[in-house]
């Protein structure tokens, strides 16, 4: 079976930040992987370490579905975003992004703690 190359496409984040007036702590990071633009939701790899850690953080069961992770994420005030709005990117490669507009972290900054 021949593998289908990747090409290069522009794209936007597509799916904004989480965050609640009461979050306290604002994790940043870079472009939606290819799983977490299908899931519309941050670190949708199932392999990726993201939610282990922040559940172990929080002293918390490990979140599997979107809900639970929302619920972990509000009562721990926890927002996610990522530092780039929009960019050129190849699958989920961070080192092949480029032609990169920055978020504005400007809302969630003004209405969260």
């Amino acid at each position: 079976m021949n593998a289908v190359p990747l090409r290069s496409q522009r794209l936007e984040h597509g799916f904004g930040a989480f965050y609640r007036p009461d979050s306290r702590i604002l994790i940043l990071g870079s472009f939606p992987s290819v799983k977490s633009r299908e899931a519309c939701f941050y670190y949708g790899h199932p392999q990726n370490r993201f939610w282990p850690v922040i559940a172990a953080l929080c002293r918390a069961p490990c979140p599997k579905t979107r809900e639970e992770k929302e619920q972990l994420l509000s009562a721990n005030g926890i927002a996610l975003y990522d530092v780039i709005e929009s960019c050129t990117i190849m699958g989920s490669s961070d080192s092949s992004i480029d032609d990169v507009v920055v978020t504005d972290l400007s809302p969630i900054l003004a209405e969260a703690q």
